[in-house]
């Protein structure tokens, strides 16, 4: 049960509910209906219809009379009530899809009548459904969505105009906001003095749309202002799963694990930490190949840093439960994020990045977290070659987007594919670096004696049946051939 604000805010808004002419299609009042089911359906019909008239939040009030909105007390207590054995506020999320936030406020307005305040934050990137049925009001009534087509397609509207960096993750005082957010961390990143006063630091967090000014003097602080700079992703129920897990295996597989640190920061926060906590769990390697003869990092940690903050950057934040995940294994890493990609998996390194959350990968940018548009994953292949690593896999699950790392191998311990891989990786760098690729530069990237060509040869071979490169220039002399990406 939530009882975080306070009062006078918890009278001041009953009392701009109560004044409302009639019930609204985001507002309902009730005296003692206490029916779970019913409140279930409220809760997917209020946070629809907030969504579709642009409200942040939609309320259900007990103790409240219909007609004259006069304040008469209710029996109804959520924070004791339960249903099927459990807890009311538990069963409810439980069968709410997606997983808003929602929460219930008993107070005393006035004398002894109590009134039970229920807040739903309006929908986001889908429909609110209740046990699978999605609702909607119309006018005072509960209605099922899918009886009125063309307030669902305007729902679908307000959902592809309004970015998730936009909407609301909370809406607190001022004082909540300070307590919430690492706001010395904002100045800090951006370079900007830390203003001497409170108007000073709310006035640059608006400006950033890190929060908003709303009616009755609160701020809601937007999904961007608590995903990058919350001391606790927690405190947000919706953003709580989004905190970045990292997990360290034993062996190469995940039978058994050996620690797992699941953040708690927002990523602007908590980022250099995570990287530096991450550095201190990879292994080194004291030669690689011709190109180093001293213990370096396994992984290079540009590679790293660029893996990660796109993962934090392009993941899908409709998907409930699931955040990005770092798994370190004995000969392995993989990054995983939430999402499909946009752009096929075989195009990452020459495509232009294309972001869900573009306002995320911008500030992100801003402060140096990431590189620079297009410039991310060439770097990472570029890197991997220099660290003489098998070439990384990016692939697509059913929900998720994941990039593997591999240690180092020999040459002669590669597997086809791996060489085949790799030499298409080559070739696209070469290709979107303006070189072009030949044998003379796939055996430095193996690190192949030049009296061993044939071996590069038989990999280009390889690579072009698998019709991944092709041949530029077909009536070249064959020692001046060289090859391009099979979608050049």
């Amino acid at each position: 049960m939530t009882v975080d604000r306070s009062l006078v805010y918890l009278q001041s808004l009953l009392k701009e509910l109560c004044s409302l002419p009639q019930e609204t299609e985001w507002v309902e009042f009730k005296q003692n209906n206490d029916d779970p089911v019913m409140i279930g359906e409220y809760i997917s019909a209020l946070a629809n219809s907030a969504a579709l008239l642009g409200k942040q939040s939609a309320y259900v009030v007990w103790g409240v009379e219909d007609a004259s909105h006069a304040i008469i007390g209710t029996t109804f207590k959520p924070s004791i009530a339960r249903h099927k054995q459990q807890e009311l506020e538990s069963w409810l999320l439980q069968k709410t899809a997606p997983k808003i936030h929602f929460r219930f406020f008993e107070f005393t307005p006035i004398g002894d009548l109590p009134v039970v305040l229920m807040e739903i934050q309006a929908a986001a990137h889908n429909p609110v459904q209740f046990d699978g049925v999605e609702f909607i009001r119309v006018g005072s009534y509960k209605k099922k969505l899918k009886e009125f087509p063309e307030k669902e397609r305007a729902l679908w509207r307000v959902f592809d105009k309004t970015p998730f960096e936009r909407q609301m993750a909370a809406n607190v005082s001022v004082g909540e906001v300070l307590t919430l957010l690492d706001y010395p961390a904002y100045f800090e990143l951006t370079g900007m003095p830390l203003p001497e006063n409170r108007t000073g630091i709310l006035n640059a967090l608006q400006a950033d749309q890190l929060i908003k000014a709303m009616p009755g003097e609160q701020w809601g602080i937007t999904n961007l202002g608590a995903i990058l700079f919350a001391k606790k992703l927690q405190s947000f129920q919706h953003l709580g799963r989004k905190a970045v897990r990292l997990i360290l295996y034993r062996g190469n597989s995940r039978v058994e694990t050996i620690r797992e640190i699941e953040g708690n920061k927002g990523y602007a926060v908590g980022f250099e930490g995570l990287i530096d906590y991450l550095k201190t769990m990879l292994p080194s390697n004291e030669e690689i190949g011709k190109a180093f003869r001293k213990e370096v990092p396994m992984y290079p940690e540009l590679a790293i840093r660029e893996l990660v903050a796109n993962a934090i950057i392009h993941q899908d934040f409709s998907l409930s439960g699931t955040g990005p995940m770092i798994e370190l294994f004995d000969n392995r890493l993989e990054i995983t994020n939430p999402g499909v990609p946009l752009v096929d998996t075989q195009r990452f390194l020459d495509s232009p990045p294309q972001s869900r959350n573009e306002v995320l990968a911008s500030f992100m940018r801003r402060i140096n977290v990431c590189e620079e548009r297009g410039s991310g994953v060439d770097k990472v292949i570029s890197q991997i070659e220099a660290y003489q690593l098998p070439a990384p896999i990016f692939e697509k699950t059913e929900q998720h987007t994941r990039v593997v790392l591999f240690t180092y191998k020999d040459f002669k311990d590669m597997e086809s594919e791996d060489r085949v891989r790799a030499c298409y990786q080559h070739c696209c760098l070469k290709y979107v670096n303006r070189v072009p690729m030949n044998n003379t530069s796939l055996r430095e990237r193996f690190r192949i004696e030049e009296g061993n060509s044939a071996m590069a040869s038989r990999v280009i071979k390889q690579a072009v049946e698998a019709k991944l490169i092709r041949l530029y220039d077909p009536n070249a002399n064959r020692k001046a051939y060289r090859y391009v990406p099979y979608w050049v």
